[in-house]
């Protein structure tokens, strides 16, 4: 019998031939290579630029990888690629460290679009209103009094509004907006302007103006092409139903889509029990295309730390007697889990307190106990604090820790609210990749775009230069290796593709990236300048420097 890849099983050449090349291949029987061909969409060769040779023909198209990496492109797995296009075109405060700066970009935002009913925006800190203290509507209407204002936070769990939003929105003297959602008012009970979760938000959402199915598009081409330039060529979307779905395969017939979609449905406590089979099972049964993929179910547990929605086991470190609180009742979520569990569906559940870590592997566990054991694969989304007694768990349930290193503040004293929100006796188990890992469990690494930047570069320089946040505590950095490994081998596990992508390997689907340099031979301090010269999906090269 032939070998898949053998000169018996394939034609005289390859269509594309990278060469000169680090190849890192993320194969743990071939780590490292000088070349790789690839004819139509797959892999052929992984070997030496001397083997290559063999592999050229007239019609081959020779790149030089100049030395530098190539590698299995990137896999996010935590991703919002629609939500994320959608928010290109408004204001975006990534750059804005303080009020002032704040300020500037909404001054020019206007002026740039008066034509605007809304300005929107999104990416705002926390604590940016004047000298770091909580941003207030008035600060707001002070810049523009004329329009509704309405930015949400860079993690999209709060929002803060102009007294005219909020009035157009009949929220101004408060509403009611369900469980572990708030709009926070002062002491005459008018609202502050700050707004905390969805529910808290929705009457101001339904007000503003939702782009039509070309502006849709549009907004989705360019989230897909920056994907692209940043070696990004798989996610797993954290959002989903049949239309977004649909959307992406629409996309996939043109030839316009440019990164492989895992799409989950999207459940919520209001989700009826009929639409996990219904419609769930329905998603993963249509689509099932090497491009556009159902077969998750995504939840969320909790909130964030930030706005004190993120459920903990013992109180607020800042705020003693608030603990947070979850967005199930306790035996719904259980129920939730195991109806989708006992239907095969995978489970994605955001989580980042460590009392909502603790209830998400309660669940799991109660579901494993009820259904019997399978490869399941559940995750946990963010982990970013965890309690000592769960560590070991992860890898007793093979639950998967799906993590962020970009969402890590670097240091306690850089302004971020984050570690004096859970206090210091936290810090040893805060995004504690390491203590995780050497406990056991898969860890996979992910950006939670548009929450911070796409780039997979970014997160892989904050994974390897992640320090104390105080003398004595665990390192919790991570080594090139590990990292890499978790945004490609270790991301295909956790999306059951381990044996089609995430690695440089003969017979897989052709996805990789070119970088810049040899990343292996440059300081950890580089990591965050590298760029990608070439990102190629299926086959085919979608980017180019």
């Amino acid at each position: 019998m032939a070998v898949p890849g053998s000169r018996e099983t394939v034609s005289p050449h390859a269509d594309i031939l990278i060469t000169n090349a680090r190849v890192f291949t993320s194969d743990e029987r071939n780590p490292s290579a000088e070349a790789v061909g690839i004819e139509g969409n797959r892999i052929v060769f992984v070997g030496s630029a001397q083997e290559a040779a063999e592999w050229r023909g007239r019609t081959t198209r020779i790149v030089d990888g100049g030395g530098y990496t190539l590698m299995p492109g990137f896999i996010d797995s935590h991703f919002h690629m629609l939500d994320g296009s959608l928010t290109l075109d408004d204001m975006h405060f990534d750059s804005a460290n303080d009020y002032e700066e704040a300020v500037a970009v909404i001054r020019a935002f206007a002026a740039e679009h008066p034509e605007r009913a809304w300005l929107n925006g999104f990416g705002l800190r926390y604590n940016l209103g004047p000298n770091h203290t909580p941003l207030h509507r008035a600060h707001l209407d002070a810049v523009v009094a004329d329009r509704p204002v309405f930015i949400v936070a860079y993690d999209g769990h709060t929002a803060w509004a102009n007294t005219l939003a909020l009035t157009m929105a009949g929220i101004f003297n408060g509403d009611e907006c369900g469980l572990n959602s708030e709009i926070v008012l002062d002491e005459n009970g008018r609202a502050t302007g700050e707004l905390r979760e969805e529910g808290s938000q929705a009457k101001i959402e339904a007000l503003i103006p939702k782009p039509d199915a070309a502006q849709k598009r549009s907004l989705l081409k360019k989230g897909l092409k920056l994907a692209s330039s940043l070696g990004v060529t798989s996610i797993h979307n954290m959002d989903g139903d049949d239309e977004q779905a649909a959307l992406y395969a629409a996309f996939e017939d043109t030839g316009d889509l440019t990164v492989r979609i895992y799409v989950p449905y999207s459940i919520s406590p209001e989700t009826p029990f009929a639409a996990l089979e219904k419609e769930a099972v329905a998603l993963k049964r249509k689509y099932q295309s090497d491009m556009v993929r159902g077969g998750c179910v995504k939840l969320f547990m909790d909130g964030v730390i930030e706005s004190y929605t993120g459920l903990l086991v013992d109180e607020y470190s800042d705020l003693p007697g608030r603990r947070g609180a979850s967005n199930y009742e306790v035996e719904l979520f259980n129920r939730m889990i195991l109806m989708a569990d006992r239907l095969g569906l995978q489970i994605f559940v955001h989580s980042v307190g460590d009392g909502g870590v603790r209830r998400v592997l309660d669940a799991y566990e109660a579901a494993r106990r009820t259904n019997g054991p399978r490869d399941s694969r559940h995750r946990v989304e963010h982990v970013e604090v965890i309690h000592p007694d769960d560590i070991h768990r992860f890898a007793e349930l093979r639950v998967i820790a799906s993590m962020q290193p970009l969402h890590a503040p670097p240091r306690p004293d850089d302004g971020d609210v984050w570690p004096w929100r859970v206090g210091e006796a936290r810090w040893p188990y805060s995004f504690a990749w390491t203590t995780l890992r050497e406990a056991g469990a898969r860890l996979v690494f992910g950006s939670d775009w548009p929450v911070v930047s796409q780039n997979p570069m970014l997160g892989v320089h904050n994974a390897l230069n992640r320090m104390p946040w105080k003398d004595g505590m665990p390192h919790n950095r991570q080594s090139l290796s590990e990292a890499l490994l978790s945004y490609t081998r270790e991301a295909a596990y956790a999306e059951f593709q381990e044996r089609k992508k995430g690695q440089l390997k003969t017979g897989y689907l052709a996805d990789m990236v070119l970088l810049a340099k040899d990343i292996f031979q440059i300081s950890v301090n580089e990591m965050k300048d590298i760029k990608p010269l070439m990102t190629m999906v299926d086959g085919r090269i979608v980017f180019e420097a």
